[in-house]
């Protein structure tokens, strides 16, 4: 919602052809609709389409932040938004939200919507965790992102975490969530009625 004074506009995202394309990659709409004042004193309210956390980020000139892709909620006008590829193979096939990656570069303030609880760690320098694919919502350019496969043959096949990890190694800040959509979407999927003789992954309801 928004008040009386907030005008929208509609128009292309992306600077250039580069702009555009990196969109167009990371899933987002061509599209963007831009809010602004035409008075002091007015608002205007966004909202996140699944259960979880609205996070403010606030870059100053020259500082950049990583984030999974569908991350962006909002952000001001200052704000860039460009491809961040993964320079190892490895985290960008088996990395759990592929291997592309949303890069902010200030200055301005974005909102990223985040999956569940929020948890923050600052990692010291050559500080390593090991978290299951899914669960890295952002960090920090300065920490090290990869994959490592899951140690041991029972863990593998009996585990029901899957075959990966993701490592992050710092310097740099990192945030988690503990409530990934997919893995969401996955847990309520055998709660919902299927219809009888069909074997159609899709979604029946019977009325009457």
């Amino acid at each position: 919602w928004m008040t009386d004074g907030v005008r929208m506009e509609t128009n292309l995202g992306g600077k250039g052809l580069g702009g555009i394309l990196s969109r167009v990659v990371t899933g987002e709409s061509l599209f963007v609709v831009n809010y602004s004042a035409d008075r002091d004193q007015q608002l205007v309210t966004f909202s996140s389409d699944f259960p979880g956390k609205i996070l403010p980020i606030h870059l100053a000139q020259g500082q950049s932040m990583i984030a999974q892709k569908d991350t962006l909620l909002v952000a001001e006008k200052s704000v860039t938004m460009s491809i961040a590829l993964q320079k190892r193979l490895g985290a960008g096939f088996f990395g759990g939200e592929g291997f592309i990656l949303q890069r902010f570069d200030g200055p301005g303030t974005f909102f990223g919507a985040l999956d569940g609880e929020i948890v923050e760690y600052t990692l010291a320098a050559g500080q390593r965790l090991l978290v299951d694919t899914g669960h890295v919502a952002m960090f920090e350019p300065t920490v090290n992102y990869d994959i490592q496969m899951v140690k041991g043959i029972k863990n593998v096949l009996f585990g029901g975490e899957g075959l990966f990890f993701v490592s992050l190694t710092g310097p740099g800040r990192i945030w988690l969530q503990t409530m990934p959509l997919s893995k969401l979407a996955g847990a309520i999927r055998q709660y919902l009625p299927k219809a009888e003789g069909s074997s159609e992954n899709g979604i029946n309801f019977k009325i009457g």
